[in-house]
């Protein structure tokens, strides 16, 4: 066998751990890159009334003296890109049912009485590190059709310029109901994970649920 020269060697050790490090950095490039929250229908009951508050608390109406019924909670979580980036300044526009499953719009359906001291939307931004947090109730289940009973879901509308804009719902952790949903049903189980918060904490009675979202870049 044919002797390889010292120099040779060390060049060929040279490029053996710059292809395996190139290897291993490519590795973990393509395990960062994480898959654009999925789309979700917006749903019939976007907000059609303007109203002032549409802060944070959803919990608590400015000028109002009582609360919102039902368990109150806090969702908390991160805007990203699919490089795992965050995204400052992002606005959130979030909507969803009261703790009864009553939206405040005049087409909803659903006989149960609304609940007036619930904000019911807000229009929120994330912080420069992508951050953002908010208090709600957690929604009730409510009758999409004789026999499809929607489970408890909060409605996202998620955009920032150069990106897609995303409209998605928030499922919630070991629901029955996601199980028989033909929404939920409709999402591969992957697409099921990005779309589920996680139950984290409790700050004090509150249940607290981690709920982060990628955006994906606009395409020209």
């Amino acid at each position: 066998m044919k002797k390889i020269s010292r120099r040779k060697m060390i060049q060929f050790g040279v490029l053996s751990g710059l292809a395996s490090a190139l290897g291993v950095n490519a590795g973990i490039a393509k395990a960062s890159v994480l898959i654009p929250t999925p789309d979700e229908t917006e749903g019939p009951f976007y907000p059609v009334k303007d109203q002032q508050d549409k802060d944070a608390d959803l919990t608590q109406i400015k000028g109002y003296t009582a609360a919102a019924q039902g368990q109150h909670i806090v969702v908390s979580g991160q805007v990203q890109d699919v490089a795992g980036h965050p995204l400052a300044q992002a606005t959130l526009d979030i909507w969803q049912a009261d703790a009864h499953g009553r939206y405040h719009h005049p087409r909803d359906p659903n006989p149960a009485n609304p609940d007036e001291n619930f904000q019911g939307w807000a229009i929120i931004r994330s912080d420069e590190s992508g951050l953002f947090r908010f208090k709600t109730v957690m929604p009730g289940a409510y009758p999409a059709s004789g026999s499809w009973i929607r489970p408890p879901h909060i409605h996202f509308k998620v955009s920032k310029p150069g990106y897609r804009v995303l409209t998605t719902q928030m499922y919630f952790p070991a629901e029955k109901l996601n199980r028989s949903d033909l929404l939920w049903n409709a999402k591969s189980e992957r697409e099921r994970t990005a779309m589920t918060a996680q139950l984290v904490a409790k700050q004090g009675n509150l249940p607290v649920y981690e709920y982060n979202i990628v955006l994906d870049l606009l395409r020209r």
